[in-house]
């Protein structure tokens, strides 16, 4: 196995499968409330076809998996495709993000598998709130999702919560308690400006507020080398961290690619670029082939987002690339 580096020298070794642009919720910063356009299920990249790419980026220096969505528990089957690219030699962490209301009767036959961890994302702890935010749903069912991932020791298990000013902030003490209650490692994330829903609350000032309860002390990430920057309050189990995409970009050290549900290989979350694999693994594309495309997917991705000064206007959605 090779080491697989982009054009300013960043070690690529991770990858991001969107498997499905479906979800079962309809959350106000990704979708409109009556649904989406849906690919038709033939365009969705196949579970064979996914261990395909995967197995070529295997091969170039990728160690590890996401599963995203849409929703990942959606798809019919999930389990089976963690099982197959379990067995892809060189991939050594298959992860899975998910909004949990499903999770509850997947997380153990995930486990089995071949998964790792999760990520769960949960924006609020008031179920009327969750009901808004999310539209639909249960927030019990998603609670019940993180205790059946710790259960079946899918750990450790991150929260993840888009912070949304005047509509979720209230909130912030409230997560970070839950480092003390419940020992989540919870992560907060700077809203992109994909829709008008409402303003960012910076990572630096949810830091201010988090402080009323004790000293954020710096940590080492439980796991994974991810964007976000780890701190623990005093005596707490679990951790905060804060993901600041706006703020405080972390395109210098970004380590990943993006294969969309159809297909697309996108070199990275904010670029409308990519390249088309679903057509080449359908013409029957050796992994060879495979491997010539994804890395010139690697070789054009860009040193930095353009998000701070409002030049980008995307044509793909949050719920069509994983996030």
């Amino acid at each position: 196995m090779t080491q697989l580096f982009d054009s300013f020298r960043r070690g690529i070794n991770y990858l991001r499968i969107s498997v499905t642009d479906r979800c079962n919720l309809r959350c106000i910063y990704c979708m409109p409330s009556e649904g989406v356009p849906l690919i038709p299920h033939g365009d969705l990249l196949s579970y064979e076809e996914i261990c395909a790419v995967v197995q070529g980026a295997a091969e170039l220096g990728v160690t590890k998996v996401r599963l995203t969505g849409g929703e990942p528990l959606v798809r019919s089957q999930l389990p089976k495709l963690v099982r197959m690219l379990s067995r892809i030699e060189g991939i050594d962490e298959i992860s899975l993000t998910t909004n949990g209301a499903l999770l509850k009767n997947y997380a153990m036959e995930l486990k089995e598998a071949g998964l790792k961890r999760v990520n769960v994302s949960l924006d609020t702890l008031k179920a009327d709130r969750f009901r808004h935010i999310t539209r639909v749903g249960e927030l019990g069912d998603v609670l019940d999702g993180i205790e059946a991932a710790m259960d079946s020791d899918l750990r450790p298990v991150k929260v993840n919560a888009v912070v949304m000013r005047g509509i979720n902030d209230d909130e912030v003490l409230d997560f970070a308690n839950m480092t003390y209650k419940e020992g989540w490692h919870v992560r907060f994330i700077e809203l992109m400006p994909f829709t008008g829903v409402t303003e960012l609350v910076p990572s630096t000032e949810l830091r201010r507020r988090i402080e009323l309860l004790g000293s954020l002390k710096p940590c080492w990430p439980v796991t994974g080398n991810g964007p976000a920057r780890y701190f623990r309050l005093p005596e707490a189990r679990g951790t905060i961290g804060f993901i600041s995409s706006m703020t405080e970009p972390f395109c210098s050290g970004c380590n990943r690619i993006r294969l969309t549900s159809c297909g697309r290989l996108c070199p990275c979350l904010l670029s409308d670029d990519g390249i088309d694999l679903r057509e080449p693994l359908r013409s029957n594309a050796s992994i060879r082939e495979i491997k010539h495309l994804i890395l010139r997917a690697v070789a054009s991705k860009a040193e930095h987002h353009h998000l701070g000064d409002g030049a980008v206007l995307m044509k793909r959605k949050m719920y069509q690339i994983g996030g």
